[in-house]
């Protein structure tokens, strides 16, 4: 990497999600509970989340007061720097609500529009995965290659997530369904962050999911990407909100056309 500005914000993402990651691991109390709802009874805040984006945005902030902010608990600001931080304080609060260990602090930095740096800390597996653009993904420092080669759809593991809201999640189910006899095996972690990294560290051939926000996917897709991995949404469009794919070459293609083919963007 030999942009001083992008090594700026790498080492910038790299602390913050280290602080928040350890506030998340250590300072989480006994009895935590839900402090709010979102698109669903069962799509839950927990007091933890919105403490972790507090620390993160102050923290970003310290250092670069005009850059713009995107945060999943309500940070949102424009700036006039044309950076902007695109931050997952928590990815997969209910298995941290619950207790289970995949969980992850995501933090994307934009230039004008475009992802240039990604930093996904996930402290219960001791690990820290990070990219930058078109100077390749790392985790704890060893580079990331997505697998290879790539085997054939119908001996894939792929990963997906399911919505929180009832009928959207319904479909999800059907098009789960119908996708698995195509397939090895499916799995379901329950963060997207932490897929889209297991994609790029070749410990799944795929993942894909519908009802994804900007700040799930933003760090993720960039180090999937950096480490080989193909990604993008319905065959010509990029990943968003409708599907998010992302693959080794040779099952991205095959697994976005049967996922097309499903439906799996609509109900």
């Amino acid at each position: 990497m030999t942009d001083p500005a992008l090594s700026e914000l790498l080492d910038l993402a790299l602390e913050a999600a280290r602080r928040a990651g350890a506030l998340l691991r250590d300072g989480r109390p006994a009895d935590l509970g839900v402090a709010a709802t979102k698109s669903s009874p069962i799509d839950v805040v927990t007091e933890m989340d919105i403490a972790a984006e507090k620390l993160i945005i102050g923290y970003l902030s310290d250092f670069r007061p005009d850059d713009g902010f995107l945060g999943e608990e309500g940070a949102g600001s424009p700036g006039s720097t044309g950076i902007r931080w695109v931050i997952d304080p928590l990815d997969g609060t209910v298995n941290y609500l619950y207790g289970l260990p995949t969980w992850a602090v995501s933090i994307a930095a934009e230039r004008d529009g475009e992802r240039v740096v990604g930093v996904v800390e996930a402290p219960m597996r001791r690990e820290t995965y990070q990219a930058v653009l078109s100077g390749g993904a790392f985790a704890n420092g060893e580079a990331l290659r997505c697998r290879r080669p790539a085997p054939p759809l119908d001996q894939a593991l792929v990963s997906t997530g399911f919505n929180y809201v009832g009928h959207v999640r319904a479909h999800q189910a059907d098009v789960a369904q119908q996708l698995i006899p195509r397939l090895r095996d499916i799995r379901r972690g329950g963060s997207a962050a932490v897929d889209l990294c297991d994609v790029a560290a070749g410990r799944l051939d795929g993942y894909y999911e519908r009802g994804l926000h900007p700040w799930d996917l933003a760090a993720g897709d960039l180090i999937a990407r950096e480490a080989g991995a193909l990604t993008g949404g319905r065959p010509g469009l990029p990943a968003d909100g409708d599907l998010t794919v992302a693959a080794t070459p040779g099952v991205f293609e095959p697994l976005q056309a049967a996922l097309d083919e499903l439906g799996a963007w609509h109900d």
